[in-house]
């Protein structure tokens, strides 16, 4: 609502701009300009009553103006009020031609903005001639298809640079990103390194454990078993020292390096469903991938939603087998006073009642791979809890059905998430 009175305040300001085109009180403004780039922009913006809302605000500035010019109302207010309906009929127009066109198309915007600005142009002053008595001004229709043209090619204009503009913007800051992700891949293989040396260090210290069992099993050369449980101390603890080492540079990278300009949850959500795509496509599984969002935001906490997603939906596209027809996954994004609740389900396998008691234990897992007799580590959820809960103050609930599917609740304080945009 804040945001409604915000735009109909700038379209009155804007709406002082003005030319009078008959000798009656009839005038075109600039008002309607600032009116649709704001509609545009601002998605939550509803056309119909922001049209209103706009028309009143328009009319109030317009009868101030006026008795502080001349001193007195007079019958000036009666055409002043006449005016809020061409903001309420452009608002109406235009919603009728958005449902049907794609306004996102600056092309079709232009024809959406032409019809709507002439229709209630043309609607206006056949009420006007209708109170006043009079014969329909036929002679001014040629002129208000100028100005229907003039003022939707001026915004069509505008939206234009702006979009440029934009997408200049977002190729710098992707550049910039890309240059940011070589420097920190580079730094990830350095710790990399140091946790593949690892490797072979706890493949030596397993072979002399199991060297040691031996021996204390056929109980023989009894002398060296103290020297070689201290051995197996010692490279235990070096294995240790270095993975240590080898978190820490880790965690360094992760809070310097990963602190990246805020981001907004669209973007976030347009990444993660390509990403996704992508991935079912090379399983070659038939899922159906869906997302809504309720409401754009900005956050900082990018990295920490991405992951969550992740780990949800590469859980749901594990749970629906390869030989299922018309697999389905859906996020569903809904923004409450308070909170952000993001709702992610599927129709795949499920989860019993057991497993539903364990399901957020790290190692748990109902799927195994009975041909290779792979399983899955069982970490997702698990992680996505850890995340939600104690990073982001929120909560994870889980519903199930063996055989139908699964679903997960997130809910996070808008407070924990939300950063302004500018």
């Amino acid at each position: 609502m804040k945001r409604m009175f915000f735009v109909s305040i700038m379209v009155a300001l804007a709406s002082q701009i003005s030319i009078g085109l008959m000798s009656s009180d009839f005038r075109v403004s600039a008002g309607i300009i600032f009116y649709v780039i704001f509609l545009f922009y601002y998605e939550d913006l509803k056309p119909i009553p922001t049209g209103i809302l706009s028309g009143i605000i328009v009319n109030l500035f317009r009868a101030i103006m006026y008795y502080f010019t001349v001193g007195s109302f007079n019958s000036a207010i009666l055409s002043f009020q006449i005016e809020i309906l061409f903001y309420t009929f452009y608002g109406i127009i235009y919603y009728l031609l958005t449902k049907r066109y794609d306004n996102k198309n600056l092309n079709s915007l232009f024809f959406i903005l032409f019809i709507s600005d002439f229709g209630a142009n043309v609607i206006e002053l056949f009420i006007r001639s209708i109170i006043s008595s009079t014969s329909f001004p036929w002679e001014i229709i040629s002129t208000l298809t100028l100005v229907a043209i003039v003022r939707s090619g001026i915004v069509w204009l505008i939206l234009n640079l702006l979009k440029h503009y934009e997408m200049l913007l977002r190729k710098e800051e992707h550049e910039n990103r890309y240059k940011r992700l070589l420097w920190l891949t580079s730094q990830l293989k350095t710790e990399m390194y140091w946790m593949e040396k690892n490797m072979d260090n706890i493949e030596k210290v397993m072979a002399n454990s199991y060297k040691l069992f031996e021996m204390i099993n056929r109980d023989e050369d009894r002398e060296s078993w103290g020297d070689r449980a201290v051995n197996i101390a010692r490279d235990i603890h070096e294995i240790k020292k270095e993975n240590s080492l080898a978190i820490r540079g880790i965690k360094e990278i992760t809070q310097k390096d990963l602190k990246d300009q805020k981001m907004s949850f669209k973007d976030i959500i347009n990444i993660l469903y390509e990403t996704m795509r992508k991935e079912i496509n090379r399983l070659g599984k038939d899922i159906q991938l869906e997302v809504s969002i309720d409401e754009n935001f900005y956050t900082l906490k990018h990295y920490y939603l991405m992951s969550i997603f992740r780990n949800l939906i590469m859980n749901s596209i594990d749970a629906i087998l390869a030989t299922k027809e018309n697999g389905k996954i859906s996020v569903i994004h809904k923004a409450h006073t308070e909170e952000h609740i993001f709702i992610v389900s599927d129709n795949g396998v499920g989860i019993d009642e057991e497993g539903l008691k364990r399901i957020f234990s790290p190692g748990f897992s109902t799927k195994i791979n009975y041909d290779t007799g792979e399983i899955n580590r069982g970490l997702g959820l698990a992680i996505v809890q850890h995340i939600v809960e104690d990073q982001l103050e929120g909560r994870v609930d889980v519903e199930s059905t063996k055989g139908k599917g699964t679903t997960i609740y997130i809910s996070i304080p808008r407070t924990s998430l939300e950063v302004d945009k500018i």
